[in-house]
């Protein structure tokens, strides 16, 4: 095979003018048609073709006169790296995958656009899709980028195991918001337990004993440990969970503004609002407004557009997407080249999270109505 390679230069030996004229324009066609290559680089620069090689990749036991001589040649010729060519030799693509609930979440939005700019600034493009909440979609979408040469994946799971099975091909592995199950991987998560408990200890320091939980579906081990932590703090203040004021599979901000009528209804009406995700409280503050019922505490887990310019602000936890996407992003390109393969972070990465008062969490429980006494 590298006789047949170098056949055509033959041509060209002394004495073959044809055949140098031939091998000569066709070479320069090609350079016309193609631009300057990567043997064109390591010429101008004067050195070998695998050393040019190394310099593209980031690869080590190069100078850094040697470095910057290749990298000047580069700018000269204005060379661009064929990246389908660069991912055959490499075993993958300077891609990213990134697998999330819905791009239309506010919170999964924040996140794939920081992700996006994170990994942007590393060289690496993101590939993006929506899992709708589905197992055998996130798994069938993590497939499909592993056999796209995807150089990783950052994955939003629907379960613990929703991609254990998948055969990944060593591709590495990083999952957001929620803690997944395979081996090597890191999970960059806030603490939902313990966030919550704070949230819901925080009305009750304002007085407030009938406070409802609104959240998604209890599949997802994010909003289970919301309402593990919401639980917590009402036992340990002594207040029974009462069943009327714990409102599950709210699915949109449509369905969470039928239940602040509902536990507003009620006999014992709620006077304060635990909500459990910013998509939810999208719904939960227009209703509260609508229904001209601002006087109702609230704090929202997680921030999102207007919750500081409403009047009364919203009181949030802060569990960022940004702060998350940017731990997710350092995690996986730790994984990859320069770095070793497999001596990137793994296990769970926990990003800290916040409780800021605004004005809805800190409004105070309306008095107790008196108790009438006999004669």
């Amino acid at each position: 095979m590298a006789e047949q390679a170098h056949t055509p230069r033959r041509a060209g030996e002394p004495g073959s003018t044809e055949g140098s004229t031939t091998t000569t324009s066709s070479s320069a066609a090609r350079r016309r048609v193609s631009g300057p290559t990567l043997r064109d680089v390591a010429a101008l620069a004067g050195v070998s073709l695998k050393t040019a090689s190394r310099v593209l990749n980031d690869g080590p036991n190069v100078s850094a006169a040697t470095r910057e001589a290749v990298q000047e040649a580069m700018q000269s010729l204005s060379y661009e790296p064929d990246p389908a060519a660069r991912s055959l030799r490499a075993g993958h693509d300077r891609t990213v995958g990134v697998v999330v609930d819905s791009i239309g979440d506010i919170f999964f939005s924040e996140l794939a656009a920081t992700l996006e700019s994170a990994l942007d600034a590393a060289g690496y493009s993101c590939l993006l899709a929506s899992s709708n909440r589905e197992a055998d979609r996130e798994r069938d979408v993590v497939r499909s980028l592993v056999r796209r040469r995807c150089a990783g994946v950052i994955v939003a799971p629907s379960s613990p195991t929703s991609i254990s099975e998948a055969d990944l091909a060593g591709t590495p592995v990083v999952f957001v918001d929620r803690v997944g199950s395979v081996q090597g991987a890191a999970s960059v998560v806030s603490d939902d337990p313990g966030m919550a408990y704070e949230a819901t200890r925080h009305l009750l320091a304002h007085g407030h004993r009938r406070v409802a939980l609104l959240s998604d579906s209890l599949d997802l081990p994010t909003t289970r440990g919301r309402q593990e932590g919401y639980r917590r703090a009402l036992a340990e203040a002594g207040i029974e969970v009462d069943p009327a004021l714990t409102r599950m599979q709210c699915d949109d901000e449509s369905s969470a503004m039928r239940q602040v009528r509902e536990v507003l209804d009620l006999d014992e009406p709620a006077t304060a609002i635990f909500s459990c995700s910013s998509r939810l409280s999208l719904g939960v503050v227009p209703a509260l407004h609508q229904f001209g019922r601002t006087d109702v505490a609230l704090v929202s887990f997680g921030d999102f557009t207007m919750a500081d310019s409403v009047q009364p602000a919203v009181t949030v936890v802060d569990h960022s997407a940004r702060r998350i996407a940017q731990a997710a992003a350092e995690a996986l390109l730790a994984h990859l080249p320069p770095h070793d393969p497999g001596h990137g972070p793994t296990g769970v990465i926990e990003v800290p999270a916040r409780l800021i008062p605004r004005g809805t969490g800190e409004i105070a429980a309306p008095p107790a109505p008196e108790q009438t006494t006999r004669a």
